[in-house]
């Protein structure tokens, strides 16, 4: 702890940083980013500056081309330069611009730096109780690190199986759309996951959820409350009223809604490969 900390001057820790970026989670962010990849800049001659003939072309024509989506020309021609044009533009931007371009640097940065990137990001987004995390690569509202690692595992085990790991993804990704967040569908796609695991596990793959479950519960694979329980969550997404309901044309879902089916149907998820490999 600080000394300023110690005498109560300032705060030991902070609320949870929702829809805001303070200074000091601000520049860690950029340090990362540049600790990661400006500082690793090499030339391909001696005391050349120019951008075209340094390791990170491809990374700055790409943050031109696809996330500002600038013409490429306009690129300055001095790295230096373009780091400073970078730099000037994320002090200044939003904070939710800012995490676009976190976002961004870790899709077109260099493959072999990504994970350290993520992990850097995320090490001080924690360090500064920031509300968002890299989870699959995508900048994710979920603030638990036990929700973090279940959703993360959960697509990450799941390869094997079919279509379940995209319809996690597919779901992970409607909710995360700070432009046009799909809540509803994110659900949709939640569930799916569970359904489709299911019917593999079941081996009848025309089954319904209900039905694929009640064959693994026979199996010994199941017990029988939890089978009950998640059915009953089931049936939250398929009754007259519910998410998949042809009739509902409005939907009130909010973003919590849609990460608790997330993060449960992650869970649910890990729970049967792992008794599936017993």
């Amino acid at each position: 702890m600080r000394f300023s900390q110690r005498i109560g001057k300032s705060p030991s820790t902070k609320l949870v940083q929702l829809e805001s970026i303070d200074d000091d989670l601000k520049s860690s962010l950029w340090s990362a980013i540049t600790l990661v990849y400006f500082e690793r800049v090499s030339f391909k001659e001696y005391y050349d500056d120019r951008t075209k003939k340094c390791n990170l072309f491809n990374f700055l024509t790409s943050l031109w081309l696809h996330h500002f989506k600038y013409p490429i020309d306009q690129i300055p021609n001095s790295f230096s330069d373009a780091v400073s044009y970078l730099r000037n533009h994320y002090f200044s931007a939003e904070w939710d611009e800012i995490l676009d371009f976190v976002e961004a640097c870790s899709e077109y940065g260099p493959s072999h730096n990504k994970n350290e990137f993520v992990g850097l990001c995320n090490s001080y987004l924690e360090r500064e109780n920031s509300a968002y995390r890299f989870v699959n690569e995508q900048l994710s509202e979920i603030t638990s690190e036990v929700e973090i690692e279940s959703v993360e595992e959960a697509i990450n085990i799941s390869g094997k199986y079919g279509g379940v790991r995209e319809h996690l993804k597919t779901a992970l990704s409607l909710l995360n759309d700070r432009a046009n967040p799909d809540y509803r569908n994110s659900i949709k796609e939640s569930i799916s996951a569970v359904e489709s695991l299911a019917k593999i596990l079941s081996g009848d793959d025309k089954a319904t959820l209900g039905q694929a479950l009640k064959v693994i519960e026979k199996n010994g694979n199941l017990h029988q409350a939890l089978k009950s329980a998640f059915s009953s969550l089931y049936g939250y997404t398929s009754d007259e009223g519910g998410i998949r309901h042809a009739l509902l044309e409005e939907s009130t879902l909010k973003k919590a809604d849609a990460r608790f089916m997330l993060v449960s149907c992650s869970t649910f998820i890990n729970y049967l490969i792992e008794l599936s490999s017993e």
